[in-house]
């Protein structure tokens, strides 16, 4: 499949899947109308060279030395020096996805045709994708504005042959990995380094791959949370829509159409009309409102990040129509970094409702199955601990949900005054995103076991569905065994999709 990149069609799914496609299964190129207007600002940054005059980012120093005119005779080692001495990352390494995606986003935005960037390192940069090759790019460094400076510059490295990528599963030097690419190492001119590095990508990276991962989580919540309800015998009438239609708000409203259509035709639900149970604590009776804010934070996510996709992040920019390269400050990341850390509450939130969801399932005075959903306690402790991760999980995460956007430390002399500290935003959100999969793992494995405890009585065919493809991969509990095999081959599950699919066999596409 080719994906031809023009800078302004990009989108989150198109950005999730270059990040996870194996080698040969995606092709990236240029749009051709996108590569007349890269050309076109090429030359026009070769004309400020020959008049001479001087321009940040073309023949000026950086930051805080912005004021140092540079000898037309020294632009070529300028651009070399921004990139080794920017080189000063620290910390693990971005996975292989988060890589790709910085990958991606960056050469979108350099293909937009605003930065003057040398058409054939963008070039290179695409082949890196289509030929696997996976820079070497610590996490840490980055305060999130001036671009991320450091983790892009060791993009930029690999590109000049001087770094290090993964490539056929080994760490080597980019230099070999693109000698077998039968491709040129990228030779850096006027500007060339700078557009490499000052942007957004790494933020914007971690936020489609969090949001699209959140998308499913938020899904996989509301299928969640109606198996544990049915499955302790709870009631839907708080999900009647008459209710959500007095409180309109879109994700509300999503959440309360996705678990009326996953309990349809459900026998367990509808064997208890005259019970004792009144009214359902809130973590049951209030999916729809809670579920539906969390789903609002995702909303506000997603439309911040689709434009981010396609911004144009560079500085200066050049724009040849009117013949004026105007510096400014679309490098700041604070748009992202605001939205990365509201979606990490959200998608917390989550997790939170659904630990209470645990405890009543472990609760046997209001579940009113056995202690722990376990045969014969005392002997056994059946799923206790397993309820005690998943509250180590939701505490974990409180202090994960601290904003990171709030705080800012000056740098460059005090000419890069304010910072957004995006990538912190969104390495934090990815953490809360890994932490959600597995409270919601945790969740099944706990449900599933009290639905087998209400037999011969069935959910409904969605929520069997989701059951049956879970006993695949985890058998019923009859006895103490080591439950993180479990909780692990669930969060697979999570991962493949499956379990959404097998829900929307039953039910057309969720929310």
């Amino acid at each position: 499949m080719n994906i031809s990149l023009n800078g302004q069609s990009l989108t989150i799914d198109q950005v999730h899947q270059v990040a996870h496609s194996k080698k040969g299964n995606i092709t990236l190129s240029i749009d051709p109308s996108a590569m007349t207007k890269m050309k076109a600002s090429r030359a026009f940054v070769f004309d400020i060279v020959k008049k001479g005059a001087p321009v940040y980012g073309i023949n000026t120093g950086f930051g805080a030395l912005s004021s140092k005119h540079i000898a037309e005779s020294d632009l070529a080692q300028l651009q070399l020096n921004l990139i080794r001495s920017h080189c000063t990352g620290v910390g693990n390494s971005f996975s292989r996805e988060i890589t790709r995606a910085i990958m991606l986003l960056r050469a979108n935005c350099l293909i937009s045709g605003f930065s003057g960037v040398e058409p054939y390192t963008v070039e290179l940069l695409l082949e890196f994708l289509n030929k696997d090759i996976t820079p070497v790019v610590p996490e840490k460094g980055s305060v999130g504005a001036s671009g991320d400076l450091a983790p892009l510059s060791h993009i930029a490295l690999a590109l000049i042959g001087e770094g290090e990528v993964e490539y056929d599963g080994k760490i080597i030097n980019s230099n070999f990995a693109i000698d077998q690419i039968g491709k040129k190492c990228a030779v850096l001119g006027p500007k060339d380094g700078l557009a490499l590095i000052n942007g957004t990508a790494v933020m914007a990276a971690l936020g489609a791959l969090a949001v699209f991962e959140s998308r499913q989580i938020m899904k996989l919540a509301d299928i969640c949370a109606t198996l544990t309800m049915d499955s302790v015998k709870g009631t839907d009438k708080a999900y009647n829509p008459k209710i959500t239609a007095l409180k309109p708000h879109k994700g509300q409203i999503a959440s309360m159409e996705n678990l009326n259509k996953i309990l349809i035709g459900s026998s367990l639900k509808d064997s208890h009309p005259d019970c004792h149970k009144v009214q359902d604590p809130y973590s049951l009776r209030c999916v729809p409102q809670v579920h539906g804010a969390c789903r609002q934070t995702l909303i506000h996510a997603e439309e911040v990040i689709n434009t981010e996709l396609n911004a144009v992040t560079d500085n200066p920019l050049i724009f040849v129509d009117t013949g004026e390269v105007i510096s400014g400050g679309n490098f700041h990341g604070e748009a992202l970094a605001l939205v990365m850390d509201y979606l990490a509450m959200g998608v917390a939130e989550i997790c939170n409702i659904a630990e209470r969801r645990i405890e009543k399932m472990m609760n046997p005075v209001f579940s009113e199955l056995p202690a722990f959903l376990t045969k014969n306690t005392g002997l056994n402790s059946g799923l206790m601990i397993a309820h005690v991760t998943a509250a180590a999980l939701v505490s974990e995460n409180k202090y994960l949900c601290h904003p990171a956007s709030v705080d800012s430390v000056p740098t460059s002399t005090d000419k890069e005054d304010h910072v957004s500290m995006g990538v912190t935003s969104g390495r934090k959100l990815h953490e809360v995103v890994e932490n959600a999969k597995n409270v919601l793992a945790i969740e099944l494995l706990c449900n599933t076991q009290a639905l087998d405890m209400q037999r011969p009585l069935k959910s409904s065919k969605a929520l069997e569905e989701v059951h049956t493809l879970i006993r695949k991969h985890v058998a019923t509990i009859d006895e103490d065994r080591i439950f993180y095999k479990d909780i692990n081959n669930i969060v697979k599950v999570i991962n493949s999709g499956e379990i959404i699919k097998a829900a929307e066999t039953h039910t057309g596409v969720l929310n």
